[in-house]
């Protein structure tokens, strides 16, 4: 049997490793256009590879992908989080939990991954081609007729596993093919706010904040870091993915809702101010220090309130209490814009998962195709979230188990 992968990148790797280990007397070709593998896996986590994510409840896991929790509850069961753990430490490469809860090789050196994979393909036997984009893949039911640097290849099986497009029209040999395609948008990226005071903060973090888009139900929460651009950090990106549709259809032109305290009540932020005032009297509001709010942040609130940071605490009036709750809770920011970076960039869309067997990965479309990452219309958010689901459908689309 010969079978075709068409991307190596960690899904396809992971999908070409799989398929000669199921099927150990096929020919096994991994096909790569350019003449990098694993491209992302080596500048993921600045170097390090965040593997995966240290979350062993599925019905946990899935709540982190804002496409494809579904397809991906029926996947999970044959290749999860702890799988990947053990394949890797059965290759020599022992992973590590983060605060967290990202894991990441003990050598944090992203080359470890590439090495434990690249080997384990190399010893299985599996054929590497570089430079080699497919030009046309014909169905011949059965199997598939490939056109790749101008010679003809015949394969009984494909697997599809090229990654996330930006532009809908890199995948329309898909369409071609007879898949739905979701159009493909942005996801994972900063918010940009040009020319926005709140810059001169950059490198601020505030460490528990709930973030939304106005007039949106759904709450990003977690870390929000302060750019020179804008805003970043775990809260805005989720935010970005969970809402990548409705960011994409607003041009990116919309505004946002920032609570800097979390989780805090109006109650309780007044009860806050109170205690303040009972027990600290003459103290300067400049001195207050909550664990939520860096100090520059907290200089920078009272600043565009025009509330002077030395006054004190038994002057600090009813008025000017409400509007400081209001900028720690309800802090409202224009979005002008998106920053991606390029290398890390992730997509909202993809081969629609109607068209896709969860169970086997093969399309519904022709029979013997399989996908596997981020093709699918399936994403997660950062955290690893991403490299786990590229294990676990090229692990199974490498069985090339037929649809019941």
């Amino acid at each position: 049997m010969n079978i075709a992968v068409i991307g190596a990148g960690a899904a396809g790797f992971f999908a070409a490793i799989s398929a000669k280990q199921h099927h150990p007397e096929a020919v096994v070709h991994l096909f790569e256009k350019t003449n990098k593998v694993l491209a992302k896996v080596r500048i993921s986590g600045g170097g390090r590879c965040n593997v995966t994510h240290a979350c062993f409840d599925n019905d946990l896991l899935i709540r982190h992908y804002p496409r494809g929790e579904k397809f991906l509850k029926k996947s999970f069961h044959q290749f999860q989080v702890q799988d990947t753990i053990d394949w890797f430490t059965n290759r020599g490469v022992a992973l590590k939990t983060e605060k967290d809860q990202r894991m990441f090789p003990t050598t944090d050196d992203s080359s470890s991954i590439v090495d434990a994979l690249t080997s384990a393909y190399k010893n299985l036997g599996g054929q590497l081609h570089m430079q080699s984009a497919i030009s046309t893949l014909t169905p011949k039911n059965p199997g598939f007729e490939a056109i790749v640097n101008s010679q003809t290849y015949f394969f009984d099986r494909v697997i599809i596993a090229t990654g996330g497009a930006p532009k809908e029209a890199g995948l329309q040999w898909l369409k071609r093919l007879g898949h739905n395609i979701v159009m493909p948008v942005p996801s994972l990226f900063t918010f940009n706010l040009p020319h926005h005071p709140v810059t001169e903060l950059m490198g601020a973090v505030a460490p528990h904040v709930k973030v939304r888009v106005e007039g949106e139900k759904f709450v990003s929460k977690g870390p929000l870091l302060i750019t020179h651009w804008g805003m970043s950090g775990p809260a805005i990106l989720k935010l970005s993915a969970f809402s990548a549709r409705l960011l994409a259809e607003c041009q990116y032109e919309t505004t946002f809702v920032v609570s800097w305290l979390g989780d805090y009540t109006e109650d309780q932020v007044r009860a806050l101010f109170e205690d303040q005032i009972k027990h600290k009297p003459m103290a300067q509001l400049s001195s207050f220090r909550l664990p939520e709010v860096p100090k520059r942040l907290w200089l920078y609130l009272l600043d565009t309130l025009d509330i002077p940071s030395d006054k004190r605490w038994n002057e600090f009036s009813k008025k000017h209490r409400n509007q400081l709750l209001n900028a720690l809770l309800y802090d409202r920011y224009q979005m002008s814009g998106k920053t991606t970076f390029k290398e890390e960039f992730v997509t909202c869309g993809g081969v629609s998962l109607s068209d896709v067997d969860p169970h086997t990965l093969e399309s519904k479309r022709q029979n013997g195709l399989y996908f596997a990452g981020e093709v699918l219309d399936i994403d997660g958010v950062t955290g690893g979230f991403n490299f786990q689901a590229a294990w676990t459908t090229g692990f199974i689309a490498g069985k090339l188990q037929s649809r019941a």
